[in-house]
């Protein structure tokens, strides 16, 4: 279970950082707070931080759910190939918006696997009463 604990830290990591990059953005390019539109690079960074907290919506509960009905390491993997994919996804989309693809793959399939995984773990364990 550490290694899903530690996963879980690094995302809430990764989603602070895509904030700090937020920030930066907002200060080089003159973007006002509380203004959320400006520059195309913040706006940019903006939509980055925004994607990934949806994310870690889905991301930790399904995290918890597969760990604790299926397998603690494989969750902690399918959660490691996630914060790959969100660092590719934040890389493209920064640079060129229509190049995220990949990235948004490397995050949304394990996302997807560990929830469904998780939901059809306890409904067999529900089953199995």
């Amino acid at each position: 279970m550490a290694y899903v604990d530690i996963v879980t830290a690094l995302a809430v990591l990764q989603f602070i950082w895509f904030g700090f990059q937020v920030g930066g953005a907002r200060e080089r390019h003159g973007v006002k707070a509380p203004a959320v539109t400006g520059h195309e690079v913040f706006e940019r960074h903006f939509r980055v931080q925004q994607n990934t907290l949806e994310m870690l919506v889905a991301l930790l509960p399904g995290l918890y759910l597969f760990s604790r009905y299926f397998n603690p390491l494989w969750a902690a993997a399918l959660g490691a190939v996630y914060l790959i994919g969100r660092q590719v996804y934040a890389s493209a989309y920064v640079r060129d918006p229509s190049k995220r693809g990949p990235g948004f793959g490397l995050t949304f399939l394990p996302v997807a696997i560990l929830v469904i995984g998780g939901l059809v773990g306890a409904v067999l364990a529900l089953v199995a009463r």
